[in-house]
């Protein structure tokens, strides 16, 4: 073989095992989050004092958002800076909240496009040091979780509304026009901050970004950005907005982009699910991610209990929003629904943790989950004449409740091409009921 050729085939070989070995270090990176299926995200900053009013106007969209909907001047905004003084904010309420509605994981706004930060950030003034609570909120939210056992991630907005090199010279119409010195907020600022993170608060569960369809921001600087955050933190979990790549809500990344670790729609469950994809959806209790004080469309326990089986049906994450208020309580409606989650999931948890997607379409009757030997069927709508028929063509090894401790076996037989199990008048959960069906 030439020496020339040699040396070709040697790299494409020596790349080739580069890629293999990342792709397995990738698989070794996201065993916990596969095995989680459940985590709990807080959106959280100054947007939660004024509530989503201003000037006697509600903003009617999701409260976050509301210094660039009543298009509010920076100077205005820093306004809610001294009224920040959540004195009833408790790191380990929160996290055991968290914990009893069967959550592995919290993922919390650092910094969110207001570019007001939660932590005590040395290049910025712009934090929660600067309010009257002048507590790191990040770092007791740190010990608490490393305490209870859950993983700990950030929400980090890459666009920032405040900060000069950044959108905030662009007000009123925030993110309209580009800014020249972009290139010295990502350095200067936006790095320095995610080194603050990585560095000062023990391991990082998930840098979770948004603020990626920001117009200075392109997909070859997002897959920079995730090389580097994973120099500083080499088990971190990147969702797919730290590139440009992402196909809006929807949240998948288009073809050719590969920033990232896992795609993120928003407020949406994917129809048939994504197979070979990992993916997580994240979703608002109510209408609106941070706290409006008017927002009482409140989803149901069954709809949020349904909502994480149909997503664990097809292989994802579900995440979660509560929105605290300005004095650091998670809303009573928020804690109620987790509370009726936390009950169902310690029956049926062995039924959504570490299961992968259904083998077969979605029944009508509810969802599938399963787990090498084993299947789970979710039953939404329970059987009224005592058959539940499941497209399958193999009769299992055994049937039970997974509700019943004894485990006691079920009736099963194949019949007509699919597989029917007797099952009790009655079903064991309103909600949802598991029959287990061992292979």
């Amino acid at each position: 073989m030439k020496p020339r050729l040699l040396s070709a085939v040697l790299a494409v070989s020596w790349l080739a095992g580069v890629e293999a070995r990342a792709l397995e270090a990738s698989r070794d990176r996201m065993a916990w989050w596969r095995e989680a299926r459940f985590g709990m995200f807080i959106h959280w900053g100054l947007y939660a004092v004024p509530a989503g009013e201003w000037q006697g106007r509600r903003d009617e969209k999701i409260g976050e958002w509301i210094m660039k909907h009543f298009q509010i001047p920076i100077a205005e905004y820093e306004g809610f800076v001294p009224r920040f003084n959540p004195v009833k904010f408790d790191a380990r309420q929160w996290v055991q909240i968290a914990r009893d509605a069967g959550m592995k994981y919290i993922v919390i706004t650092s910094k969110h496009h207001d570019g007001f930060a939660l932590f005590d950030s040395k290049v910025s003034e712009y934090d929660v040091m600067a309010t009257p609570f002048r507590r790191d909120i990040l770092k007791e939210l740190a010990q608490a979780s490393q305490q209870a056992g859950i993983r700990l991630g950030f929400y980090h907005s890459i666009l920032d509304w405040h900060h000069p090199d950044a959108q905030g010279p662009a007000f009123p119409n925030y993110e309209k026009a580009k800014n020249p010195n972009w290139p010295r907020y990502v350095e200067s600022y936006m790095k320095p901050q995610l080194k603050e993170l990585l560095t000062g608060y023990g391991p990082v569960a998930v840098l979770w970004f948004d603020g990626d369809w920001v117009g200075e921001w392109s997909d070859a600087q997002g897959q920079e950005l995730y090389r580097y955050v994973l120099s500083l933190q080499p088990e971190l979990i990147v969702n797919n907005r730290v590139g440009a790549g992402r196909q809006g809500l929807k949240g998948m990344s288009k073809q050719g982009s590969f920033a990232g670790d896992f795609g993120t729609p928003e407020q949406e469950v994917p129809p048939t699910g994504l197979p070979g994809v990992d993916w997580e959806s994240c979703m608002t209790m109510n209408d609106t991610w941070g706290y409006k004080h008017f927002d009482h469309n409140w989803k149901s326990p069954e709809k949020l209990v349904r909502t994480l089986v149909d997503i664990a049906s097809k292989g994802g994450n579900f995440l979660l929003n509560v929105g605290p208020t300005g004095e650091g309580v998670i809303p009573e409606p928020s804690v109620e629904r987790l509370q009726a989650m936390g009950r169902w999931l310690k029956v049926n948890g062995e039924a959504i943790y570490g299961t992968g997607a259904s083998p077969v379409a979605a029944p009508a009757w509810g969802r599938i989950t399963r787990k090498p030997g084993r299947l789970y069927l979710h039953v939404f709508d329970w059987p009224q004449n005592g058959t539940l028929a499941v497209d399958l063509a193999a009769a299992p090894k055994k049937a039970y409740l997974l509700a019943d401790p004894a485990h006691k076996p079920l009736a099963a037989r194949l019949e007509g091409g699919a597989l029917r199990i007797s099952v009790p008048a009655a079903a064991p959960d309103a909600i949802a009921s598991v029959v287990v069906i061992e292979e």
